[in-house]
């Protein structure tokens, strides 16, 4: 696949919930002098001990909102599975070398917001799943998407490295 449909480039850009730090510094009501009351902080269920795996999946989208690919191959595993829509890539170099580069590039001009984040930890396996909204605009219109990633990470000889992702989306519904 050489090209991504918008809503499969929104579902998994909703799905960077860790992103909404990265993002939130390119959003232009932030520095409005009259700006909107900041959100309320995303609800966490977190305990210590999964924190390392936590933050892994932070630098992940933080390196991906940026374009550092390189970053971004390092967090995961070469047999790391991604599944979303429906698809699925089967390793690191599938990804890098497809979609990860779509993925960045949209992401510029978006704001995630990350809502609920739960992880758990058990020996060396990690998981950790985000509840997110994506704020983004198609044809001049904004639109806000709601998002649910899962990571798994294994804790290797290198750190926590992601050996698994499942990225869904669907449209907000207005209110």
């Amino acid at each position: 696949m050489k090209s991504r449909s918008l809503a499969t480039s929104l579902a998994f850009a909703l799905a960077l919930g860790g992103a909404a730090t990265a993002s939130a510094q390119t959003n232009p009501a932030a520095h409005a002098h009259h700006a909107t009351p900041a959100p309320a902080a995303p609800s966490q269920d977190v305990p210590p001990a999964a924190q390392a795996a936590v933050s892994v999946v932070e630098r992940f989208h933080t390196a991906l909102v940026a374009g550092d690919l390189k970053s971004v191959g390092s967090m995961l595993s070469a047999d790391v599975l991604i599944l979303e829509t429906g698809g699925a890539e089967r390793s690191r170099d599938e990804y890098l070398g497809h979609h990860a580069i779509g993925d960045a590039k949209f992401l510029k001009g978006t704001h995630s917001e990350i809502k609920h984040r739960t992880a758990r930890i058990d020996g060396s396996t990690a998981w950790v799943g985000t509840e997110s909204e994506l704020h983004a605009s198609k044809d001049g219109k904004p639109m806000t998407l709601l998002s649910t990633e899962t990571m798994v990470l294994k804790n290797t000889s290198v750190g926590w490295q992601i050996v698994h992702i499942h990225w869904s989306s669907r449209p907000k519904k207005a209110s």
